[in-house]
């Protein structure tokens, strides 16, 4: 095309097939130096290109994608929450960068880990686009190394002898809903203690009754 290389092409896409953040990148690699795109995907139809999705991908896979945009990364998670509040349409659970499950982890070997190293499962952190981290989702799926790290988390020490114990009692709960909550946590810990403590030494146990 005669005098291209004066002109700034750009790349306007839209969900439909669940490519327009595909076709963008392609486009970018291709020789476009402007794409049109929306936060959280909004958009008519399926929407279009997601700038969350977009700048995240050329800061995590730089060397493949050596491009830059003057986004602010830690402004994505707080522009996304302010566009849901605004418009009244939250994103899917699993939506990429911005969606609430993003950076969760219920499945204990996802969990575990994730506690030893985030880099196990996790390509960006959660802080970089300035969403809060909360890794640690309770479910039925969670392991007892989960367990103890969200009790340490509230303030509960929970040592072995009591661990078993808690897990399983929070595991007979997650059989009747899929997210366990802190309360949950504190409650079962409060529970496991008390039978315990009644177990070893009937006399105090009553005593701890009166006093509650």
């Amino acid at each position: 095309m005669p005098n291209a290389d004066k002109a700034v092409f750009s790349a306007h896409c839209h969900d439909d097939l669940g490519l327009a953040v595909a076709n963008t990148l392609a486009a970018v690699q291709g020789g476009v130096r402007q794409v049109e795109c929306t936060v959280n995907g909004i958009g008519e139809r399926a929407g279009n290109a997601a700038l969350e999705e977009i700048v995240m991908a050329f800061q995590v896979r730089h060397d493949r994608m050596p491009y830059t945009t003057g986004v602010v990364h830690k402004e994505i998670y707080p522009s996304s929450e302010m566009l849901t509040r605004l418009t009244g349409e939250s994103v899917q659970a699993n939506k990429a960068i911005v969606g609430r499950n993003a950076f969760a982890h219920e499945a204990g070997i996802h969990q575990d880990g994730m506690l030893k190293d985030r880099r196990t499962y996790e390509i960006m952190r959660a802080e970089d686009v300035g969403a809060p981290w909360n890794p640690l989702v309770l479910g039925k799926h969670s392991g007892r190394h989960a367990v103890q790290k969200r009790c340490s988390d509230l303030g509960l020490n929970v040592d072995i002898s009591e661990l078993g114990e808690i897990y399983r009692g929070l595991m007979e709960i997650a059989d009747d809903r899929k997210i366990l909550t802190d309360d949950d946590a504190r409650a079962v810990v409060s529970s496991v203690r008390t039978t315990l403590r009644a177990a070893t030494d009937p006399a105090d146990a009553r005593t701890t009754s009166q006093l509650a």
